[in-house]
């Protein structure tokens, strides 16, 4: 029969404290870094129909085309959104810029914020944005209009993707939702 030490059992208990308030950190970093890593992730990988992201224009051009679909979608604004063309037939690799037009229909003025997306979500990773007007906020006094630009390319490397190779068409499609700091009028 073994007799505990009560030093041994105080040193015990002292190291599954420090353990479990480790893991509690632990836990806490990686909630508080999960954000930023998946969008990274999704950025990197074009999960999630996310578009890579660059700074650079396209080096080179296929002679294939392929059709980009755009979408426009609004939520809890009173504005019209809309893209200035419907579907744009490019060449894979080109070069391109578009334009959304927006206006707030309301008598306030009113701050919306637009996210996006690419569909199919395998096509987003190919899908290179170089200039948009996602994620930042937009205010628009009472009956104003604006152009929203957006520079973007097919990435060429997209006709080696086995899953993608018959790919005709791509959307890429923009909401607006309203932003929670409008100001009052």
């Amino acid at each position: 029969m073994k007799i505990f030490n009560s030093s041994e059992t105080k040193y015990s208990n002292s190291r599954i404290v420090i353990m479990l308030v480790t893991v509690v950190f632990l836990m806490l970093g990686l909630a508080y870094a999960s954000v930023p890593l998946y969008d990274l992730f999704c950025r990197i990988t074009g999960f999630g129909g996310t578009p890579a992201v660059s700074l650079e224009k396209s080096e080179y051009t296929i002679n294939q085309n392929i059709n980009i679909r755009l979408d426009a979608n609004v939520t809890n604004l009173n504005w019209d959104f809309s893209p200035e063309k419907n579907v744009y037939k490019i060449k894979i690799g080109e070069n391109k810029v578009i334009n959304y037009l927006a206006q707030n229909l309301s008598d306030e003025t009113q701050v919306g914020t637009a996210l996006f997306n690419v569909t199919p979500e395998q096509a987003g990773q190919y899908f290179t944005k170089i200039e948009c007007f996602c994620f930042h906020d937009l205010m628009l006094e009472p009956g104003e209009e604006i152009k929203l630009p957006v520079s973007f390319y097919i990435d060429p490397e997209i006709i080696d993707d086995q899953f993608l190779k018959n790919l005709s068409e791509v959307t890429l499609s923009y909401t607006f939702f309203k932003n929670a700091d409008t100001p009052v009028s």
